[in-house]
Order: C-alpha cells, then sequence, then structure tokens
C-alpha cells in the first residue's frame, strides 16, 4: 500500500489465485443433489393432478428399477424446497419405496416458477380440460404480475389480447381456445366434473359458464332429472336467457327438454310424479331401471295369466 495513499489492496487468496479459468466455469455449472422426499413441498395450488393410475405404477417400478432419469426442478422455499417440475416423479420414487429424489435447485421468483411449472406440465399426453383451465389461468396472472399487458375479463371470441398471444405462441392453442378453457373455471365443480368425464362437451360447457352458480346448481339438478346434459345451441340460450336476468329452473328445464337434432324419441315422467315411490336422492337413472324391472314383472304375470 502507498504511504499516506489511503487506498487499500486485497490480494486474492492462494486457492483463487491459482483456480483454473475450467475450475471457475465448473462452478458456475448446476448441479443434481439428492433431496429427501419430506424437504419438499409440492406447488401451491398445483392444477395437474397425480393419478395412481397404470401409468403411475409402470413409473414406480422404473424407478425402482433405474432410479429417476430426469432430475426434478424446485427451488428453494422456507427450511425445505417447493416442486416446480417433477410431481408424478416424486410420487413414483414414493411408491418405489425410495425416500430422496435427484434435483435441480433454482432460485425462480413466484411468477418464474408458476410459467415454468405450467409449461413444463402442458407437455403431458393426457391433460384433462380442468387442468387445462386452471393451469392457463395461473400462467396468465404470472405473467400479469410480471407486468405483462392482458385482458382476462373479455368475451373468449375477441381478438383483444396481450399476454394471451405470448401464451398462444408458446402452446398448440390458439388465443381464442385459451380463453375458452379460461372460462371453463367459472364452473361449479360438480359440472367441471362432468367435462372431464367426457359427460358434457367442450363448447356448451364454456357458453354454461356464463350462468350464475346458483343456477348452475339448478341446473345440475335439472341434468340428473331429466338425464341429459345440453347441446351447444342449448347452452347458447340459457346463456343469453342469463344475461337478460330471464333464467330460472322453470326455463332450464324447459330448453332441457327441447327436441335435439337426431334426437330419438323418448317418453318422460316428471321426476316429481315419481319421488313418493323411491327414497330421497334416488337418480333418475335408477328410477328408470326400477320401473323397466318392474314392468318385465308384470308383463310376466299378464302372459301366465293368459295361458
Amino acid at each position: 500500500m502507498a504511504k499516506g495513499s489511503g487506498i487499500r489492496f486485497t490480494l486474492p487468496s492462494s486457492d483463487e489465485l491459482f483456480k483454473t479459468e475450467e475450475a471457475r466455469e465448473e462452478e458456475k455449472l448446476e448441479k443434481v443433489v439428492n433431496l429427501p422426499l419430506q424437504a419438499i413441498s409440492d406447488f401451491p395450488g398445483h392444477p395437474f393432478k397425480v393419478r395412481d393410475d397404470k401409468e403411475m405404477q409402470d413409473l414406480a417400478d422404473s424407478v425402482r428399477d433405474f432410479g429417476v432419469l430426469v432430475p426434478a426442478l424446485v427451488r428453494p422455499k422456507g427450511d425445505g424446497y417447493e416442486m416446480i417440475a417433477g410431481h408424478r416423479r416424486k410420487r413414483a420414487v414414493e411408491l418405489s419405496g425410495r425416500s430422496e429424489i435427484p434435483c435441480i435447485i433454482r432460485d425462480f421468483t413466484e411468477e418464474e416458477a408458476t410459467i415454468i411449472m405450467v409449461d413444463s406440465n402442458l407437455q403431458r399426453e393426457h391433460i384433462l380440460p380442468s387442468e387445462k383451465a386452471l393451469a392457463y389461468k395461473m400462467k396468465l396472472e404470472a405473467m400479469k404480475r410480471q407486468g405483462q399487458r392482458n385482458d382476462l375479463t373479455s368475451d373468449p371470441v375477441g381478438p383483444k389480447f396481450r399476454s394471451n398471444e405470448e401464451l398462444a405462441k408458446k402452446s398448440e392453442e390458439s388465443v381464442t381456445q385459451i380463453k375458452r378453457y379460461i372460462r371453463l373455471t367459472e364452473l361449479i365443480q360438480p359440472i367441471m366434473d362432468m367435462v372431464d368425464d367426457g359427460k358434457i362437451a367442450f363448447r356448451p360447457a364454456v357458453e354454461l359458464s356464463y350462468i350464475p352458480k346458483d343456477l348452475q346448481e339448478t341446473l345440475l339438478d335439472a341434468m340428473e332429472c331429466e338425464d341429459c346434459t345440453p347441446s351447444l345451441a342449448q347452452a347458447l340460450k340459457m346463456k343469453s336467457f342469463a344475461k337478460e336476468g330471464r333464467l330460472s329452473e322453470d326455463v332450464i328445464f324447459s330448453i332441457l327438454q327441447e327436441e335435439k337434432p337426431n334426437q330419438i324419441e323418448q317418453f318422460k315422467i316428471p321426476k316429481k310424479r315419481l319421488s313418493k315411490y323411491f327414497p330421497e336422492g334416488t337418480s333418475a337413472k335408477k328410477m328408470e331401471d326400477t320401473i323397466l324391472k318392474a314392468l318385465e314383472q308384470y308383463l310376466k304375470r299378464q302372459r301366465s295369466m293368459e295361458r
């Protein structure tokens, strides 16, 4: 140090001084570390279901035999870690009897973590409509928090989008289709489940999402009573009546009872007329099966009497 200059120089340590450039670059590389399962929490509101189905059992068998071939992606969270990509692998490790999973640790922001979580899971082969709906909504809200312009309230047939367009560029879905999926999040859970089960078609379900939730409950009861689901034309009609404030239980039943194109003629008895003969809560299908069995027994007795 020069006398009286007031400037102090700090010499690097001998390890730093003689460290090769190759060693420095290696330190920058991400490493795969084995983490205990109990140290990793699930991503909050994770929209993709982890099912213990045959595919999961096959994955667990593979993990048991060969280990986890693709590391999971986590971020530090509190005293542990939060799963970003690898929820199914984590469950497979658990089923295989192992206690640790190989992971890559990255310090993402909440918004970055959300976007990566959605993108990594949208690559799955089988995704339910409800999973896509919740995932797209989560990603667009994360993009909004990042400061990108978007419009989550516009009608799903209009061209007015910003972050929606960015999302569409990175997926196989069009902007309009993404908006339709997000509309499904406005359905009550039982109707959403019917969409996942294929009992209600996608487009009618989108239009039904515009109906107030209390009237969706009424619609649910009506669908069970009539043992049918709305066509797209019927769903659009209900949406229009709801917008005008004229949708009611009677209107819902009236629309559901309309004959659909190519519909086989049906004979129907109002559920209220049959309810006194059945325990409370009996489904329309159960009532129908019981009545048909009773008629078969009646027909057999009539024929035996004629002999």
